[in-house]
């Protein structure tokens, strides 16, 4: 969803060129001292290319006659004696300060001469003393302006301190736009959250009882599930200053940072308080301080300053901390003591009705044509989130624009839901007779399997168009009502669905392709957490084996047992696989005159429904119009 945040987070933007007060004046004294610096430097340099003498040295080689080269600079005089020349050209001149005869140069000049010295005198132009005031002008003006560009980046204040300024203060919005009716399918976790946007409007109803608000809730979900939406909903509803900052932005480089980004995080906050902080992907900064995860002590200083300044503040302040995070196992055990952020409000995937309203909120700027349901969509996006719908509803509203309509229809909607789980249609994809009637009996394999079985889900599409994720078909199996729980014996269903694409290629042709690779990775993941988790193993019985970790995200089991353990695990996994795919092969050599027919229907018209594969296998064969027939009409 689109969230414009409109004026009032202008409003806390500076003006374009505005500084604070004094603001220029640290870049120009970092110039002027740089320049200072640099001549110092380059005076020092030049120095050291000579030999500093007496004037009773200068004297006493003049009248010895050892002069070579005298040049005469203002009060200073550089000489070489004629042994040094001799010796080496290039050696450095001797040089001191101060004239003779009183400073008369001339006199000293025409003496030289006599002695047959060669004197110089260095060409002094009359706008020597400004083209040196201009290009000392030119250096400071050069260095002020780079470091009036250099502190305006790391600190935005002129400082070079800025380092430690919160990058909070950026994404702080004084009204988000955003309220708990741009948030659909997450009705518990807005009932949680109620209760903060209470206190944050009448803070007094719970002090007058003695009553202490958390400080700090913990939002956990799956990735696009709207954590930070939710977040933006609570400021909005409550009507207060959001400040919004990652973990990742408070750990730097160099050590400290993050505890100073930390305590100007909460300085800003209780200058506008009541408000709401809001930390995404906490876990950055509030991994657990233990060896298993490593040892940085960049990120235990900043956990240490935030806890301590979550602990500082008090309740009656109205300074109400929030958390993101989808991996809140790792995070460290005195983040989530009571008194910190101990209230934790999962945010799930949404069910049926949640997917309808999500859909709706979605599809509010959205043109849809009369023929849109959108509880179908619903329930064919299973297991979607929130950040998935969005995207489906974007891609339908693009193809309709692409196909020259004015709104968005059910097909619209329908396809987009297909091409993000296999992908767009890929039509210069030409397969050969052989490859496309194998692909058609296998897809039919599955499709078949699934119709005859009783704790099947219905079969609503066959296809054996090639798509860009690497199908080349697909059968898809939509439920008709939203279930949470899964029985052995549809388990069991389902591994003879998944497998029953190998069985009809072995049935009918006798052979063993790689179209299913991915048919078996899905059937043994799920044939090993039969065994593993769900303990619908006889041989194991109620025993678990498997662990899951990190449930918000990939959601992986791993082996929590001996060697031997495991070994004796995927024996029992493949006997399960083995006795599966025995009862699909069954199934479709007890069925093959209908395998053969629904096969060759498909061929010809490339995509069925599920309605139509029901006829087949319902209806009485001779009222059905035969693959001829309809290869006329598809030609038609």
């Amino acid at each position: 969803m689109e969230h414009n945040r409109g004026n009032d987070h202008n409003k806390n933007k500076k003006p374009e060129g505005e500084r604070p007060k004094g603001g220029y004046f640290t870049p120009l004294m970092i110039a002027l001292v740089l320049v200072l610096v640099f001549s110092w430097v380059m005076n020092a340099v030049e120095k050291s290319q000579y030999t500093e003498t007496s004037i009773s040295d200068f004297w006493e080689a003049m009248e010895a006659n050892q002069l070579s080269e005298v040049e005469i600079q203002g009060d200073r005089i550089l000489y070489m004696t004629k042994e040094e020349a001799v010796k080496d050209p290039s050696q450095q001149k001797a040089c001191f300060t101060g004239l003779p005869h009183g400073g008369d140069t001339l006199e000293l000049s025409r003496e030289l001469k006599a002695m047959g010295v060669d004197v110089v005198y260095p060409i002094v132009e009359d706008n020597s003393v400004i083209m040196m005031i201009l290009s000392y002008a030119i250096m400071i003006g050069g260095m002020f302006l780079l470091m009036n560009m250099v502190t305006r980046r790391m600190g935005g204040d002129g400082m070079m301190g800025g380092f430690g300024k919160s990058k909070a203060k950026v994404y702080m919005e004084k009204q988000t736009g955003v309220t708990f009716k741009d948030v659909a399918g997450q009705d518990e976790a807005k009932e949680s959250l109620q209760e903060i946007i209470d206190f944050l409007h009448n803070p007094q109803k719970y002090t007058a009882i003695g009553a202490k608000l958390p400080k700090g809730a913990l939002l956990v979900g799956s990735p696009g599930t709207g954590k930070t939406l939710l977040a933006k909903a609570v400021a909005g509803e409550a009507d207060v200053p959001f400040f919004s900052i990652s973990g990742s932005d408070f750990v730097e480089m160099f050590v400290g940072m993050g505890a100073s980004r930390v305590r100007d995080l909460f300085q800003q906050a209780a200058k506008v308080a009541p408000c709401i902080i809001f930390i995404d992907e906490i876990d950055a900064v509030g991994r657990s301080r233990d060896n298993r995860f490593g040892n940085n002590s960049e990120q235990e200083q900043t956990l240490n300053q935030l806890l301590n300044e979550i602990d500082g503040f008090e309740p009656s302040k109205g300074i109400v901390c929030l958390a993101a995070t989808n991996r809140p196992e790792i995070l460290d055990k005195a983040l989530l003591r009571p008194g910190r952020f101990d209230r934790r409000i999962i945010v799930d995937r949404p069910n049926l009705q949640g997917r309808l309203d999500t859909l709706k909120v979605h599809t509010r700027k959205i043109k849809l044509s009369e023929d849109v349901d959108l509880r179908k969509i619903a329930q064919a996006t299973a297991g979607a989130v929130g950040a998935d719908l969005a995207n489906l509803v974007n891609e339908a509203a693009l193809r309709a624009v692409r196909k020259g309509r004015q709104a968005v229809n059910q097909e619209d909607l329908l396809v987009s839901f297909e091409t993000v789980i296999a992908g767009t249609e890929k039509k210069n994809t030409v397969l050969t007779d052989m490859e496309k009637r194998l692909v058609a009996y296998h897809e039919v394999g599955h499709a078949l399997v699934a119709a005859l079985e009783k704790h099947s889900q219905p079969v609503s599409k066959i296809t054996i168009v090639p798509h860009t994720s690497g199908a080349l078909g697909y059968t898809m199996q939509m439920p008709e009502e939203e279930k949470f729980l899964s029985t052995a014996d549809e388990l069991r269903t389902e591994l003879k669905t998944l497998v029953g694409g190998r069985a009809a290629e072995q049935v009918v042709f006798g052979v063993q392709t790689t179209g299913a690779s991915n048919d078996i990775q899905r059937a043994t993941s799920l044939a090993r957490a039969m065994v593993t988790q769900y303990g619908m193993s006889e041989k194991f019985g109620l025993m678990s084996t498997a662990s899951v970790q990190h449930q918000y995200l990939d959601g992986q089991a791993y082996m929590d047992c001996s060697q031997e353990m495991a070994a004796e695990v995927d024996k029992e996994v493949m006997r399960i696989l083995e006795a599966a795919y025995a009862d699909a092969r069954k199934i479709l050599t007890d069925n093959r005159a209908l395998l053969d027919e629904i096969s060759e229907f498909l061929l010809v018209k490339e995509t069925i429904t599920g309605d139509e594969l029901m006829a087949y296998v319902n209806a009485d064969k001779k009222e059905l119009p035969p693959a001829e027939e309809a290869a006329e009409e598809t030609e038609a």
